[in-house]
């Protein structure tokens, strides 16, 4: 068979082209396992960087890590043990985004089941819908073989009881009210308070040693959660997010960890990204969808995260005053593997250390995240009355 000059060039270019095709295209190369989290889910990223390198599903590694502070009855920030609402239920918010097949499943206001976590995944596998809430949603998980359990431990049941005897609510206006007014005390009726408090906590069987972080926790009410994205070597992404909530909420107050797109968001083509801290305020931009259009139009995930925290600021025309009472953490990992912890603050004046994200790329450990401001968040202001 004769082959002309042309069609020998035009074979020629076009072996030579899918060779540098072949060469050039991701799939063909090895990408990183990587798995990012919120700083609680540290211990269990060994496990879930195993089940990775040994092809489990990427979401499974990351229910994996989320499940493990779940399961914790000494954190208080989710799941078993998480701190209840103002009536002393505790009420689970999560979410998850499964990247491979575009699926997703949510759950808010739960009660009585202790991994809500997994509770999403079996909304996401096996129902038409995405979101369940509050009854139906733990009908439905007890349906799917989750037990009920009393979830309220004896520690944060006395931290519940120190804060309906010695503080106030969630009603009234908000940071966002426009009438909303700077409240601290003077130094006579903190000291009061803080009298008034510790007793309080010592006739509640409260250690002393233990009394000061309580207090805390009641004047500045925490916003547990734990976020994770995993990434494996196919370039196969999942993210979830799991919490109890903020502490003594409104009963039915559901937060961002619930909301997909707030508090988790995954999209095959770009990455993940997930948020702790004030839940709120996060609803209000869409924060982790907005992060993964940010880097869908070029953005590195630093500084897509950032310009998401600028739209917290813009909200409160940067007041500092009030910003100061509020604080986010995104957890941010592209489908390539670049990774990076935004936050609005440096860290929280209650524990006085500074932001970090969980990484396991082979080598676990922790990073400082990159913030917007210097200092620390205060979480919350005093509410009126809380120091009559």
């Amino acid at each position: 068979m004769s082959i002309s000059r042309r069609d020998f060039i035009a074979t020629t270019a076009l072996g030579s082209l899918a060779v540098t095709l072949h060469a050039q295209t991701p799939s063909s190369a090895r990408r990183p396992i990587i798995i990012i989290s919120a700083y609680n889910g540290y211990n269990y990223l060994d496990e879930a960087y195993d089940m990775l390198r040994s092809g489990a599903d990427t979401l499974d590694a990351a229910l994996r890590v989320v499940r493990g502070p779940e399961d914790d009855p000494k954190d208080d920030s989710v799941g078993l043990g998480g701190l209840p609402n103002e009536e002393g239920v505790v009420e689970l918010d999560a979410c998850c985004m499964h990247g491979p097949t575009r699926r997703a499943g949510s759950v808010g206001g739960v009660r009585n089941i202790k991994n809500v976590s997994l509770v999403t995944k079996a909304v996401m596998e096996r129902t038409g819908h995405v979101m369940l809430v509050g009854e139906g949603a733990e009908r439905f998980a007890v349906a799917q073989g989750f037990p009920r359990e009393n979830l309220l431990t004896e520690h944060a049941r006395k931290l519940w009881l120190l804060y309906k005897e010695t503080h106030s609510d969630w009603w009234g206006p908000g940071l966002s009210d426009p009438n909303w007014k700077k409240r601290l005390p003077n130094g006579k009726q903190t000291s009061a308070l803080i009298e008034r408090m510790t007793q309080v906590a010592a006739d509640l069987g409260i250690p002393p040693d233990e009394r000061a972080a309580a207090i805390r926790k009641i004047l500045r009410p925490p916003t547990g959660t734990i976020h994770c994205s995993a990434l494996n070597d196919k370039g196969e992404i999942s993210g979830c997010t799991t919490t109890s909530g903020l502490a003594w909420k409104i009963p039915g107050r559901v937060g961002d960890s619930a909301i997909i797109g707030a508090g988790c968001y995954t999209d095959q083509d770009v990455g993940s990204a997930g948020a702790t801290g004030s839940g709120e305020e996060n609803i209000k931009v869409a924060g982790a969808h907005t992060i993964v259009e940010n880097m869908r139009k070029g953005m590195s995930p630093e500084d897509a995260g950032m310009e998401t925290l600028k739209r917290i600021v813009r909200n409160y025309n940067g007041e500092k005053d009030r910003l100061r009472y509020m604080d986010m953490t995104y957890y941010i990992l592209r489908k390539d593997g670049a990774y990076a912890g935004v936050s609005l603050w440096e860290g929280y004046a209650d524990s006085g250390k500074p932001h970090q994200i969980a990484v396991h790329d082979g080598n676990r450990r922790t990073e400082k995240t990159k913030f917007l401001f210097a200092g620390l968040s205060e979480e919350w202001p005093p509410r009126p009355g809380a120091f009559s």
